[in-house]
C-alpha cells in the first residue's frame, strides 16, 4: 500500500522522516514519489492559506493528477491509502478538503476525523478535542480570524464547519472504551472490526485518542478491511506514523550528523530564521528568542510592504525595501549575529477574509523572495509558520520536491529542497506556527548554531 497524504501546509510530516514531499503534483513528480523507497509521501497543497474557491480548485487538480497517474501505471485505488492532513487545533478547511477528495477518489465508505497530535498535546475524549488538557475552543488557536469555532464537540464542530451538510446526529464515534478494549485482547478488536465493517456511504467518524497506542490499535484494525472497504482520513500528524508504520521518535542525531556533512566552512555563510507566523505563542518565541544577544532581529513592516504593493509603482518600491533589508542583514551578519527576520506582529485589518488571504500570500512572497536573494551564502534556516514555509520552497526557492530527514526536536522538521531530484539548496527547519513552548524556537536555533561554528 501507498500513503499519499494532502498536506493543508508544510508541517504535516512533523513525526515521520525518510520520505518525499511534494510541492508539484505533475506525472514525473509523482512517478518520483511513487518509485521511492519510502511507502508514504505528502503533497504539499497549502491550502490553509487559501480562500475556500480557490482551495477546493486545488485539492481538485492534485487528485486529477493522482487519479490520472493511478490510471496510466494500471494502479487501482484500493491499493492507495488517502489521508488529509490537518491541522490539530482544527484550523483549515476540515470539511471541504474531504469533500473534494471524496469526489474526486471516492466513493469512500467513511471519512475518519482524527486530531489528536499527542506529540503536541491535542487529545480527543468523548469526541471533544483538547490541547493540554483545556477544551481547544477556549485557546487562543479558536480565536483564528478566518478559521475560528466556539465549540471542542467535534460533531458539533463538523454539523457547523459544513453548513449542515453533516448533521450531527449521523456522526459516528469510536470512543476511548473502544480502543482500549481492542488494546487489551482479541474479543475487543472483533468488536471494533465489527463496528468499522458497518460503516458505509462515506459517514463521518470520529476517533477518541489519548496515547499512540489508541492510533496503533485502529491502524492495525483497519488492515482487515485492505480490499474489502475503502476508507478517507482527515488526521493531525500522529496518525500517519500508526497508519504508516514508521516509528514516532525524534531523529536528531542522524538529522544533525546528516547537517553537519553539508555544512560548507566558509565565514561568509551564516543562518537564517524567518518568522512569519501571527500566532501569539509565534510572538511570545520570537521574544523569548530575541533576548539571544547572539540573535538580532529585522522587522519587516507589514504596512509598509502593504503599501508598496497598493501602489503603481510597487516594483521599485518593493525592490527599494529588498535592498534596505539585505543591508540590514549584512549588519547583523557582520556582527557575527544570526538575522532573525519577522514580519511585524499584529493582524492587518482587511475588508474580508479573502482579501486578508491574499495578501498573506503576497507578504509570503515577498518574504521568499527575500530569502531567495540571500540563499548562496545561507547554511540552514528555521522557518517558523507553515504558510510562510510553503511559499519560501514553492516561489522563493522554486523546488518540486523536498526531502524529509525527520525531526530536530519534536515536532520541528529537517528537510532538504530537490531540484531536478539533488540537494540543492541548505537545510530548513520547518517549525508550525503553533507548536513548542516559550524558549522552543531559541533551542531549535542552539541546535542548529552547534553544527556551524
Amino acid at each position: 500500500m501507498k500513503i499519499i497524504v494532502i498536506d493543508d501546509d508544510p508541517t504535516g510530516s512533523q513525526t515521520v522522516k525518510r520520505c518525499p514531499l511534494l510541492i508539484k503534483w505533475d506525472k514525473y513528480i509523482l512517478n518520483y514519489a511513487f518509485k521511492s523507497n519510502s511507502e508514504l509521501f505528502f503533497i504539499l497543497a497549502n491550502t490553509r492559506a487559501m480562500p475556500e474557491e480557490l482551495a477546493e480548485s486545488t485539492i481538485k487538480d492534485i487528485c486529477k493528477s493522482i487519479k490520472s497517474y493511478l490510471d496510466l501505471n494500471n494502479i487501482s485505488l484500493e491499493e492507495v491509502y488517502f489521508i488529509s492532513r490537518g491541522d490539530s487545533t482544527l484550523r483549515g478547511h476540515g470539511f471541504l478538503e474531504p469533500m473534494v477528495i471524496n469526489d474526486e477518489l471516492g466513493p469512500f465508505d467513511a471519512t475518519f476525523h482524527i486530531p489528536a497530535f499527542i506529540e503536541g498535546g491535542r487529545t480527543t475524549v468523548n469526541g471533544e478535542h483538547f490541547l493540554d488538557n483545556i477544551p481547544v475552543h477556549k485557546t487562543m488557536f479558536a480565536q483564528d480570524n478566518i478559521f475560528g469555532y466556539d465549540t471542542n464537540f467535534l460533531p458539533d464542530w463538523l454539523e457547523n464547519k459544513s453548513n449542515g451538510r453533516i448533521k450531527k446526529s449521523n456522526v459516528k464515534l469510536i470512543s476511548l472504551d473502544q480502543l482500549n478494549e481492542a488494546i487489551e485482547g482479541q474479543e475487543g478488536k472483533n468488536k471494533l472490526i465489527s463496528f468499522i465493517a458497518e460503516l458505509h456511504s462515506n459517514i463521518s467518524v470520529i476517533v477518541d485518542a489519548t496515547s499512540n497506542q489508541h492510533l496503533d490499535i485502529l491502524a492495525k484494525v483497519l488492515e482487515n478491511f485492505q480490499g474489502k472497504k475503502r476508507f478517507l482520513f482527515r488526521s493531525a500528524a500522529s496518525f500517519i506514523n500508526s497508519i504508516s508504520k514508521i516509528p514516532n521518535h525524534d531523529n536528531q542525531t542522524n538529522c544533525l550528523a546528516s547537517l553537519q556533512f553539508q555544512q560548507d566552512s566558509s565565514t561568509s555563510r551564516f543562518g537564517l530564521i524567518i518568522v512569519g507566523s501571527h500566532v501569539p505563542l509565534a510572538d511570545t518565541q520570537l521574544k523569548y528568542l530575541l533576548r539571544d544577544n547572539l540573535c538580532e532581529g529585522i522587522e519587516l513592516s507589514v504596512l509598509e510592504i502593504k503599501q508598496a504593493l497598493d501602489l503603481n509603482s510597487s516594483e521599485e518600491k518593493i525592490e527599494a525595501l529588498y535592498e534596505k533589508w539585505c543591508g540590514d542583514i549584512k549588519k547583523v551578519v557582520d556582527s557575527k549575529k544570526t538575522p532573525v527576520i519577522y514580519t511585524s506582529r499584529g493582524e492587518l485589518v482587511c475588508s474580508n477574509n479573502v482579501e486578508r488571504m491574499k495578501f498573506g500570500l503576497a507578504l509570503s512572497k515577498v518574504i521568499a523572495s527575500l530569502v531567495a536573494r540571500l540563499i548562496d551564502n545561507i547554511d540552514y534556516i528555521i522557518s517558523k509558520g507553515g504558510i510562510t514555509t510553503n511559499v519560501l520552497l514553492s516561489d522563493g526557492l522554486k523546488v518540486d520536491i523536498v526531502h524529509l530527514e525527520g525531526q530536530i526536536l519534536p515536532g520541528l522538521s529537517i528537510v532538504y529542497p530537490v531540484i531536478n531530484f539533488q540537494k540543492s539548496f541548505p537545510p530548513i527547519v520547518t517549525f508550525p506556527g503553533n507548536l513548542g513552548k516559550e524558549d522552543t524556537l531559541h533551542l531549535a536555533w542552539q541546535l542548529m548554531v552547534s553544527r556551524t561554528i
